[in-house]
């Protein structure tokens, strides 16, 4: 049990426990955006986008990467369930690099078909989702790649429909 001035942070991905410490603070990738668990943080559940985790341990920093999950905040607790984590000395940059490049070369070939489908639309979802995984393997290595714009309307919800009055024209914003 930590101090209470300390936050339990235990990393578990399907292959077992990854990570487990006693930690001052941590900042974590939410899908709504970064947030951070500081001792006597509130309860709190948030799923997990892919991106690197930051803890600090006194006066030193430490970064790890993870996969999309689910995080639960308590008091001086900090659980986050992730599909994949990868620390700095593991992380190969060469390979991740080739392996980055195949996945984008069979993304852009998936994204030139027109036609959608399930099966298009779930290897979409596939092959970003390992694209998201490599750039964040090459960032907590210090070497991220150029950042990829993905059009909104296709990978984000459905833009709000445009609502339009019986005389053909949109309602004002009175």
């Amino acid at each position: 049990m930590a101090a209470a001035d300390k936050i339990d942070l235990e990393i578990v991905t399907p292959k077992g426990k990854a990570l487990s410490a006693s930690v001052d603070e941590v900042t974590a990738p939410s899908v709504e955006g970064e947030f951070g668990v500081l001792p006597g943080h509130l309860p709190v559940v948030a799923a997990l986008r892919t991106g690197i985790v930051t803890y600090r341990q006194g006066t030193g920093s430490k970064r790890v990467a993870v996969g999309p999950g689910f995080a639960e905040a308590g008091q001086n607790k900090l659980l986050i369930l992730a599909e994949e984590y990868a620390e700095r000395s593991q992380i190969d940059p060469v390979i991740v690099r080739k392996e980055l490049g195949e996945i984008q070369a069979k993304l852009e070939k998936v994204l030139a078909v027109m036609e959608t489908t399930p099966e298009t639309d779930a290897e979409k979802k596939h092959l970003i989702d390992r694209e998201n995984w490599l750039a964040a393997q090459l960032e907590l290595h210090g070497d991220p790649p150029a950042a990829t714009m993905r059009p909104f309307e296709e990978w984000g919800p459905a833009p709000p429909p445009i609502v339009e009055e019986e005389d053909g024209k949109a309602p004002s914003a009175d």
